[in-house]
């Protein structure tokens, strides 16, 4: 196994532990709002929220699209019969 398995591991347990631990009910206010929740129930929703933002902000950004080889492709920017005869003669 390697290091990072071992320590994902190892804090899954600790979070685990401390979770399991505190599932007395306490008063949360949530926008004005008083509620009884239990505190197993909050801290997990908030590990698992905070699992997600991380795999989101985490994860590699996309490939930029690159629109000069496009506009290249479209317009044959390297093609040398792209002239007329008439630019030709004009240019030389």
């Amino acid at each position: 196994m390697s290091v990072k398995t071992i320590i994902a591991i190892i804090l899954a347990v600790l979070i685990t532990v401390i979770i399991m631990q505190n599932n007395d009910q306490v008063p949360f206010t949530i926008l004005f709002n008083k509620t009884y929740a239990s505190k197993l129930i909050v801290m997990a929703g908030i590990a698992v929220a905070a699992f997600i933002l991380g795999v989101i902000v985490g994860r590699p950004k996309k490939a930029k699209y690159d629109i000069e080889q496009f506009h290249d492709s479209q317009y044959q920017k390297d093609k040398p019969n792209t002239l007329s005869d008439e630019d030709r003669d004009y240019i030389s």
